[in-house]
């Protein structure tokens, strides 16, 4: 089934993070505002509107300084069904954001993750 994230991203914690858009590109300093731009055009230009979306909230971890990043997977409803918003796993980037070596790879890990998933219990 396909898979639909929502990335949460806290607007109030405080700090930067130092993080390439894409593999391979140059690190860049971002705080929560421009860690969402930079998500908002990835997915633009990924194609992925309505598929993946970015929302603004609490992401978890206010003890420590953000930008926090929170990822909630569904699967996509079937046609003629209602979509739910029952998430079938989540994610948390509080601690690991820095670590990630670039920014699409919060959508590349949950979107990918499901399909890589799938292709092997088919077998």
């Amino acid at each position: 089934m396909k898979r639909l994230l929502e990335i949460t991203v806290c607007p109030k914690e405080r700090g930067t993070v130092r993080l390439a858009v894409e593999r391979g590109g140059r690190r860049l300093r971002m705080d929560a505002r421009t860690l969402v731009c930079h998500l908002e055009r990835l997915i633009a230009r990924r194609g992925l509107a309505g598929t993946v979306w970015v929302r603004q909230d609490c992401a978890g971890g206010c003890s420590c300084e953000g930008p926090n990043v929170h990822v909630d997977v569904f699967l996509k409803a079937l046609p003629g069904e209602e979509q739910d918003h029952v998430a079938v796993a989540s994610r948390s980037y509080v601690y690991s954001l820095p670590m990630l070596g670039c920014l699409a790879r919060i959508i590349d890990e949950n979107l990918l993750a499901g399909q890589t998933r799938g292709r092997r219990g088919a077998r």
